[in-house]
């Protein structure tokens, strides 16, 4: 890999990121409106602007293959599903005054990957990633004790996206045109809802321009990040995207207490302090695995 394609690839994921952390700025802007009726526009217009690239990019061919092919449809189905309500529940959190349990899901999120692999791949688990599970598992035990609750928004927007991303590894469709069969599953609910809601902002027709503007602005907050996502990891090893990813949830905690006014107690920082223990403790055991597989010699012909 040249320098310059690192280069490029750490610039992508970083903005990737970056967008991902700060897509609760935008959907604050719709506070107010039902998260269903947000869901709605966020999946039409992103299937719209996903249509284009395809378009532009000459792969409208690879997006009709897929939908001819029943084993892959009935996999992003059910991808549909997983990624439809991981969207609407993170919605719902950022539009209810919910951001620092919906970042509390996406620091627990690389923890759950481990934990479906063990259970879905026949994966074991090694000691630092058992320790590092444990004391996540120990931080929702916090929250269960200290509050009476369990952090549900956290644990179904990990769970989903997990699960999200196990499915999808099991459909060998590139993420964009994934992206839109997916979005094109959730086109009639989405079209139905928008029918019958007695949602005053519903119907496009009496919204100001501006307003509708904001509501079409849903399909690049969903699609730009995807994409710079795609030519990060097309350039840059895993381990490195792994580090990555906890700008997003980092970002969105410091708009919930910054900017948003959610409230941070010491008992919710114990719960936090215990997943961000567990989760350089898996950093820590990924170098040392890289680095371990690095000095292997090449396999025999």
């Amino acid at each position: 890999m040249r320098d310059k394609d690192i280069t490029t690839g750490l610039l992508a994921g970083i903005a990737a990121f970056l967008f991902w952390g700060v897509a609760p700025l935008y959907f604050k802007l719709l506070e107010g409106i039902p998260a269903p009726e947000i869901l709605a526009h966020r999946s039409i217009w992103a299937l719209v602007l996903a249509l284009l690239v395809l378009a532009a990019i000459g792969r409208l061919s690879d997006l009709g293959a897929t939908l001819r092919d029943p084993r892959r449809m009935a996999t992003l189905t059910l991808s549909t599903l997983l990624i439809g309500s991981n969207w609407l529940v993170f919605i719902w959190a950022i539009t209810n005054a919910r951001i620092v349990d919906a970042s509390l899901g996406y620091y627990i999120n690389p923890l759950i990957n481990v934990l479906l692999g063990v259970v879905f791949l026949g994966e074991r688990l090694r000691a630092l990633q058992l320790l590092a599970v444990a004391l996540a598992a120990t931080g929702i035990a916090h929250e269960l004790w200290q509050f009476g609750r369990l952090p549900l928004v956290a644990l179904y927007v990990s769970l989903s996206f997990g699960f999200y991303g196990l499915v999808r590894k099991r459909a060998p469709v590139e993420s964009l045109t994934g992206l839109a069969v997916e979005t094109l599953f959730m086109l009639p609910l989405a079209l139905l809802y928008l029918w019958w809601s007695d949602s005053p902002t519903s119907n496009l027709a009496t919204n100001d321009a501006a307003f509708n503007g904001l509501l079409m602005l849903a399909g690049p907050v969903t699609l730009v990040p995807l994409l710079l996502f795609n030519i990060a990891a097309r350039r840059l090893n895993l381990s490195t995207v792994g580090f990555l990813q906890y700008m997003a949830p980092t970002i969105m905690l410091l708009l919930a207490t910054g900017l948003f006014g959610e409230p941070f107690s010491d008992d919710k920082l114990v719960t936090f302090a215990l997943v961000w223990c567990g989760l350089v403790i898996y950093s820590v055991d990924a170098v040392l695995q890289r680095r371990r597989l690095r000095g292997q010699p090449a396999a025999p012909l």
